[in-house]
């Protein structure tokens, strides 16, 4: 299906599209640094699914709204151009602290500009993506309490 997007709905998905290659950094980065096996993985299986979400975003950029059931994987391959920021002797405890932090904010993101689109398959896709990085929160926060490095009291 084919959209218009209004200005106030580009520059929304704009800013989406920079959040979701920062994730895609900040996973990419920290599974290289990563010390637990787990960890690394869990990083890895996030950053593939943050290439997804990039790629739905460029498509809805370009005017086409994905099919959710079908995998959008053009640019999959592509690292964003980013400029590094972690440090490189960062602890585990850290990375999964700055990525829980991460996926806090881009999951408010979405859930704003969710209410900004007036076209309901646009924000269908949104949600979509909204609950797949609300589920990137809840496997950084299980495994950090598995680890004892988050108490819930």
């Amino acid at each position: 299906m084919q959209i218009t997007l209004s200005q106030k709905e580009r520059l929304l998905l704009e800013d989406l599209k920079s959040h979701e290659e920062i994730c895609i950094l900040k996973y990419s980065n920290y599974a290289n640094q990563a010390q637990d096996t787990q960890l690394k993985q869990l990083c890895k299986n996030n950053e593939q699914i943050e290439r997804t979400h990039l790629d739905t975003i460029n498509q809805l950029l370009n005017g086409t709204v994905p099919q959710m059931n079908q995998q959008q994987n053009q640019n999959s391959t592509q690292t964003p151009e980013v400029a590094k920021q972690t440090p490189s002797n960062i602890s585990d405890k850290d990375i999964c602290s700055d990525l829980l932090m991460a996926e806090k904010y881009v999951s408010g993101t979405y859930d704003t500009a969710i209410f900004e689109f007036k076209d309901t398959e646009v924000r269908d896709v949104l949600n979509h993506i909204q609950k797949e990085e609300q589920k990137h929160g809840e496997s950084i926060f299980k495994y950090m309490e598995s680890k004892g490095m988050y108490n819930v009291q």
